[in-house]
């Protein structure tokens, strides 16, 4: 251990030893609501930023049409209802009445519409419903109709993805205006809280308040659905670089809510009667892994992704994360993630036994010739930067010449959507962390539902892939689709889409005075109130 964190822990550790600071019970409630979130907040839009930052900050402003419940089950947010034909190619939607932006103007059927064609463009899942789709029209203001020219078994499941990329509702005169990749001029949503822009600072500081236009079902909040009723004033997403600081400060009550407790810090949390760990498991886990750009040389060849696939020790890389051994699924071999529906074994024998022997031996095959490989280490970022060194440790025994470039999260992630080649700014690979809700689907999982699409800066394609997609999709039993779900896993692995690094639970942490808080795996911070002490 170096002295830096030697230093950063003795600190942390005498800041966690102080007692609570007291607070005013009137002073309490006037107080915003600090989350601190595991990187800096850069993209303000959804569907062009792909990251897990700026889907916290749109939950906050946006809403949508679907969401998932506390089970895993999908319910009518902005909807009234949903009806589906006889035969199952037509969705015939109704929104709730009286649903405004934050600007004033109503939420009508042509936002709907859209709002999901510009998603459709972006997102694997999306894409793929839109290409199933014959016609998505308006009937009147409430009402829209999807119609699809083939079956398509999960419209209400690409409807109600709950994370990236989520298809967010925004004004038609931005959706229909602005290209996918383009980040919109304006914030302007319909969900619970409205951004103050003239307060953010990029990267450090982002400030909320309650939204008085906004119409919250009258259901009680459950996961993503139900009523997000606002019941704070204030919020504000604060960004805090060093995780000893972040643990204590939610111990003092600086701040309310990390978005992942400091995982050196968990065992000393789990004893603080002050605070409340996450207890969410399977969606809500991270599975690290590492995203390959296969439009760049070498990793066009199957044989070098398959040696980066060699270097994934699971024992290696969630052991540098210090994950205590009771949150850590080191065993897990699943493309989706372990706790989840499509779970599966099918195809992991060849990921089982990792070697960075077979690595070196699978670079002579490919006829590797030293050929530089840019690697974007995120160092800002707690769960992503143990990961990345270990692979930058296992990439170089294995002989790869790398060009490593470290920098934060939202300057790699810039990078990362775009294709330049690597003496412009390219790069090659890059360490990532996913939850399962990202996982747990084929066709939003990041090594299988992108493929063949060219929509995505890895851009991978396996012609065998597509048809076993093709079947997948138009299949209406779930159980017949998990078998199916097997079959793209086995070929995925195959093709080294997308090395896993290994799934972990690093749990949210609050404050035990914040009542209401939802236990879903990612922040959500409607419901939120503050008892007096």
């Amino acid at each position: 251990m170096g002295l830096g964190t030697r230093l950063r822990k003795t600190l942390a550790a005498t800041l966690l030893a102080a007692a609570p600071l007291a607070v005013p019970a009137a002073q309490a409630q006037d107080r915003p609501l600090r989350l601190v979130l595991n990187v800096g907040l850069q993209t303000l839009d959804p569907i062009a930023g792909p990251s897990f930052v700026t889907r916290n900050f749109s939950y906050m402003v946006f809403d949508t049409l679907i969401a998932m419940d506390g089970k895993g089950e999908y319910r009518p947010q902005m909807l009234d209802n949903w009806r589906i034909s006889d035969d199952g190619l037509t969705y015939t939607f109704t929104l709730r009445e009286g649903l405004e932006f934050s600007d004033g103007a109503p939420v009508t059927a042509e936002d709907c519409v859209a709002s999901i064609r510009r998603w459709g463009a972006r997102d694997s899942l999306g894409r793929r419903l839109i290409a199933a789709t014959k016609d998505l029209r308006t009937v009147d203001a409430r009402t829209f109709v999807l119609e699809l020219g083939r079956p398509f078994g999960l419209v209400i499941e690409a409807l109600g993805k709950p994370s990236v990329q989520v298809p967010f509702i925004m004004p038609a005169r931005l959706a229909a205006t602005t290209p996918p990749t383009t980040p919109v001029s304006e914030v302007v949503g319909s969900g619970p809280f409205l951004f103050l822009r003239d307060q953010w600072i990029p990267g450090e500081r982002t400030v909320f308040a309650r939204n008085p236009r906004y119409r919250p079902r009258s259901e009680p909040a459950d996961g993503l659905a139900g009523g997000k009723v606002a019941k704070v004033e204030r919020v504000e997403f604060v960004n805090m670089g060093d995780p000893g600081l972040r643990a204590a400060a939610v111990q003092r009550g600086e701040v309310d809510y990390l978005e992942y407790a400091p995982i050196d810090y968990i065992r000393n949390m789990q004893r603080d009667r002050n605070l409340v760990l996450a207890r969410a498991r399977g969606y809500a886990e991270i599975v690290g892994g590492i995203s390959i750009n296969h439009h760049q040389p070498p990793f066009d060849n199957v044989l070098v992704r398959r040696a980066v696939q060699q270097i994934m020790d699971r024992q290696e890389l969630i052991a540098a994360e210090g994950v205590p051994t009771d949150l850590a699924r080191p065993e897990c071999l699943s493309l989706y993630a372990c706790g989840t529906f499509y779970e599966s074994a099918a195809g992991t024998e060849q990921t089982r036994d990792t070697s960075i022997a077979r690595a070196r031996e699978l670079l002579r095959q490919a006829g590797y010739r030293n050929e530089r490989v840019v690697f974007l280490q995120p160092a800002d970022s707690a769960l992503i930067n143990p990961i990345g060194l270990v692979m930058l440790d296992r990439l170089k025994q294995a002989g790869v010449n790398l060009d490593v470039q470290t920098s934060d999260w939202s300057s790699h992630a810039q990078r990362w959507i775009q294709r330049q080649p690597l003496d412009q700014g390219g790069w090659s690979l890059l360490p990532v962390v996913y939850t399962g809700f990202d996982l747990a689907n084929p066709l939003s999982n990041p090594g299988i539902g992108y493929n063949c699409t060219n929509n995505q800066p890895w851009g991978y394609c396996d012609p065998a892939m597509t048809p076993v997609i093709e079947r997948f999709e138009a299949e209406p039993d779930a159980a017949r689709r998990r078998e199916i779900a097997g079959e793209l896993q086995r070929l995925s692995l195959q093709q080294a889409n997308f090395p896993l690094a290994g799934q972990f639970a690093s749990p949210a942490v609050w404050r035990a005075e914040l009542k209401g808080v939802i236990d879903f795996g990612f922040p959500i911070l409607w419901n939120i109130e503050r008892s007096a002490r």
